[in-house]
């Protein structure tokens, strides 16, 4: 039985991944991949080209950030109000993409409590974030200082005032979704499992016609 060209292309790229992140160098996988020389991607990427997202991910373009306009300047006093207030006025800036310059909010990367957050966003702030590193060279971010790489980078905007009702609200809230995001994910546990329609079986295991070919699968006992 020969294998699906589809399944073919989509364990190479699997594989590539894995051994990239790993750090293993291109040539050695090409050598131990049984399937690489009849891999129809492997010289070129047929999709990459046809990728609506690259262009439109704000995140994805270089360029580094003025840490003044994303750190806490000297002085700094956060605006004071009622926290359910605060909060309240957060969930509602949180989908104004009126705060952007290209359309999205901060709910177009974040769409939930436990949507699309780095597993370090259960860390006390400040901590280590990759693109406040990236951009600014920054170690360590606290929340609100978050706030502000998100306005100036995927929401190609300028950062809220210092001491602004605004800030103080977003921040508020994203503290909320924080505590929902470590109640969530408490004890390694995904809070998507259980409405995974593929978590107690894999429908489509049995039907794997490389399965029994793939030389890197554990040996039936």
């Amino acid at each position: 039985m020969k294998c699906n060209k589809s399944v073919r292309v989509r364990s190479s790229v699997i594989a590539g991944a894995i051994g990239l992140a790993l750090g293993a160098p291109l040539g050695v996988m090409a050598a131990s991949n049984p399937c690489a020389a009849k891999n129809p991607c492997a010289a070129k990427n047929p999709c990459a080209a046809k990728n609506p997202c690259v262009a439109k991910n704000p995140c994805a373009a270089a360029g580094k950030v003025d840490v003044k306009l994303v750190t806490r300047p000297k002085g700094y006093t956060p605006f004071k109000a009622d926290q359910a207030t605060l909060v309240k006025t957060g969930e509602v800036l949180w989908k104004d993409t009126k705060l952007s310059t290209n359309g999205s909010s901060c709910a177009t990367c974040h769409s939930s409590a436990t949507a699309m957050f780095a597993p370090s966003f259960a860390k006390p702030y400040p901590h280590p974030v990759a693109m406040a590193t990236e951009r600014s060279g920054v170690r360590q971010v606290h929340l609100d200082e978050m706030v502000q790489f998100c306005m100036v980078v995927p929401m190609a905007a300028k950062p809220l005032p210092w001491g602004s009702k605004e800030l103080a609200a977003l921040t508020a809230y994203l503290g909320e979704l924080q505590k929902q995001y470590v109640a969530a994910t408490a004890g390694g546990k995904n809070p998507c499992a259980a409405k995974n329609p593929c978590a107690a079986k894999n429908p489509c295991a049995a039907k794997n016609p490389c399965a029994a070919k793939n030389p890197c699968a554990a040996p039936k006992k």
